[in-house]
């Protein structure tokens, strides 16, 4: 009796279907040339490709941060910061590098300066105690807006955070 096994180049039309609606980011490490790292999110699953290369995986809903960097002999060549939202199944979703199929984004800033204030923005959020993960889409969209536009942001504060929390209990 022969056992038919399905043929693992078989392509699937849709992306979500194969990994159950995750949202997956291909991180990569060449040391001093390339660098892709999730600074904040919550990874829902892991895989190791190589040794330099693996995929994390983000359930629906789960924002994160996603940073890029790359180098030459000379020094920095590429710097970026994406922050994203995995998308549920139907969403419309905008697609992003090395994230796939994509996710709602929330922020997006190139150039060291520029991402250097969205770190910095990043970090006195997690000063204030907060969770970058729940902090409010609408932060996330201020925050490029302002810093695009070479202006100062507002903190993100725990009363930003309260008012969020209230304003997504009203919503569920």
């Amino acid at each position: 009796m022969t056992v038919s096994r399905p043929d693992r180049r078989a392509r699937v039309a849709d992306p979500h279907a194969v990994r159950g609606a995750m949202t997956d980011v291909e991180l990569i490490w060449i040391v001093q040339r390339l660098e892709h790292r999730i600074r904040f999110g919550r990874i829902a699953g892991k895989r190791i490709i190589t040794p330099r290369t693996r995929i994390v995986s983000f359930l629906p809903g789960a924002v994160f941060a996603f940073t890029r960097w790359s180098s030459n002999d000379y020094g920095t060549v590429h710097s970026r910061i994406d922050i994203l939202r995995a998308t549920s199944l139907g969403e419309a979703y905008t697609t992003a590098p090395f994230v796939r199929p994509g996710g709602e984004l929330l922020l997006s800033l190139q150039g060291s300066a520029k991402v250097g204030a969205a770190l910095a923005a990043i970090n006195a959020i997690e000063a204030a105690g907060l969770d970058p993960c729940d902090a409010a889409p609408d932060h996330w969209r201020h925050l490029h807006n302002r810093i695009s536009a070479g202006e100062a942001a507002r903190p993100y504060t725990a009363e930003r955070h309260a008012a969020w929390l209230k304003r997504k209990a009203l919503n569920q």
